[in-house]
């Protein structure tokens, strides 16, 4: 079994597979200041309550966007799992050539999105991710990563608003009852959902008028339903499309 764990600056999601199928997963929040004890225990408890035992693992990939938790978890993994995991960086073979500017700058989740879309969609591809920041990476027909778009993501966008506007309360990210806010929570949540909605629509215009009418766009993240569910620009959402490359890029390099 391969261990996929991807280790992004807000959650953590981890998944389970057997051969090409994936088994349980799981979302967890990011604790910077966690130790690698207490993460490998927390592994090993998750794995233990599927009924799963560590020395069923035969591999491990791991991508991680936070520097200070990448050497904590391959800490982790090597004393409690046995294992020392494949990190995803630029040593490692990804089967996409990545034709940013500077490819080291290319977070290794937007890395293993590309393979995943590249080996399960194809190209022309817009793939949007709701995490901590929205991003958005273009992917050519001949699945080339070239590129994208950072925005702020929602909760950064929300606790902003409670943080900078002293009446402004934190509101809970769901839709409201219409676009129009007739209290103070509703307003907040229309600005966030359907003003995040029209930005998704509008750069992925934007997207398309660069790679052609034949784009196709895939939605990741934890937010990726809730969004997709208001608007008709998202074609496929693939929440653990991460975990997908992972695996796709451990098999390169067996």
């Amino acid at each position: 079994m391969l261990l996929a764990i991807d280790v992004g600056n807000t959650n953590i999601t981890l998944g389970l597979y057997v051969g090409d199928e994936l088994g349980p997963r799981w979302r967890l929040a990011t604790e910077h200041e966690r130790m690698p004890d207490e993460i490998g225990l927390q592994i090993v408890g998750l794995l233990d309550h599927e009924g799963q035992v560590v020395k069923n693992i035969s591999g491990i990939c791991l991508a991680s966007v936070v520097p200070p938790l990448t050497s904590k978890m391959v800490q982790a993994c090597e004393k409690y799992l046995d294992k020392a995991p494949l990190v995803v960086d630029a040593g490692v073979k990804t089967g996409v050539r990545i034709l940013y500017e500077d490819p080291k700058a290319v977070g290794a989740d937007r890395i293993a999105d590309a393979a995943a879309v590249q080996r399960l969609y194809g190209g022309p591809a817009c793939v949007v991710d709701f995490g901590t920041a929205t991003t958005f990476d273009a992917i050519s027909p001949e699945g080339d990563y070239l590129g994208g778009a950072i925005s702020p993501g929602i909760g950064i966008a929300a606790e902003a608003l409670f943080m900078r506007a002293a009446k402004l309360p934190r509101v809970d990210l769901q839709r409201p009852p219409t676009a129009i806010g007739r209290n103070t929570t509703d307003a907040m949540q229309s600005g966030l959902l359907f003003g995040y909605v029209a930005l998704v629509e509008g750069m992925v215009d934007r997207f398309r008028q660069e790679l052609g009418s034949e784009m196709k766009v895939i939605a990741t993240g934890g937010l990726a339903e809730i969004i997709s569910a208001e608007t008709n620009t998202i074609q496929v959402v693939a929440p653990w499309l991460t975990l997908e490359g992972l695996r796709i890029i451990w098999n390169l390099n067996r």
